[in-house]
């Protein structure tokens, strides 16, 4: 996968790269504010940008959704420090592809990464969690879906994801093949005009067409 990497701090972002790279991923360039990494995202069209949050000329929620808006086949994850909920519904509303705090280990860090590959969003269970939980509570009220809205099958799914797991491990567990429940979910996102799967999972916990657990 071909990587941008974008951190004000030289430091963390060589400690990144070499991580990266140490992994089998192909790091194609790096950027230590937002402004330099939407023109450098625009310019090397990467697979996946890792972009931290707080950054000069431009934050990362603002560069995040510059190039989203350019490139929305280029997955992007949020890198930070800050456990704030506010910057967390923030990114993935804005269509961010994960979230991690920068006190993950390295082999955690890569493998959240590599699930990205599989479809799945980078982010912890804690994480998912605390944010299913604040999506889940009662928002201003609006029209409500239809309740037929998605199959019976979709639903299992995304409960599933709901709890954090893979695409392998729903496959498992409903003795589909992961090339099904891959089918599946883009039919989802699509229903709900999302565009990951974390988004999904909030909406459908807004909107009461799946269980929080």
């Amino acid at each position: 996968m071909r990587v941008l990497v974008v951190d004000d701090h030289s430091l963390f972002r060589d400690g990144i790269v070499s991580l990266l790279e140490a992994a089998g991923f192909t790091v194609v360039g790096q950027a230590g504010d937002g402004k330099t990494a939407v023109e450098r995202a625009l310019s090397l069209r990467p697979e996946l940008v890792l972009l931290d949050i707080h950054m000069p000329e431009m934050n990362g929620l603002e560069a995040l959704k510059f190039i989203k808006a350019s490139l929305p086949n280029t997955k992007v994850v949020m890198l930070t420090v800050s456990e704030d909920e506010t910057y967390l519904v923030d990114a993935i509303t804005s269509g961010a592809d994960g979230y991690l705090l920068k006190h993950l280990s390295g082999p955690e860090f890569i493998a959240m990464l590599e699930g990205l590959e599989r479809g799945e969003a980078a982010i912890t269970r804690k994480t998912a969690s605390f944010l299913m939980k604040r999506m889940s509570q009662p928002g201003p009220s609006q029209a409500e879906p239809p309740s037929n809205m998605l199959s019976d099958r979709e639903k299992d799914i995304l409960q599933l994801v709901a709890i954090g797991l893979s695409n392998r491990a729903i496959s498992d567990q409903l003795s589909l093949s992961e090339s099904t429940i891959k089918y599946h979910l883009r039919n989802i996102l699509q229903k709900f005009n999302v565009q990951n799967r974390t988004e999904a999972v909030m909406y459908a916990l807004r909107n009461k067409i799946i269980e929080k657990n």
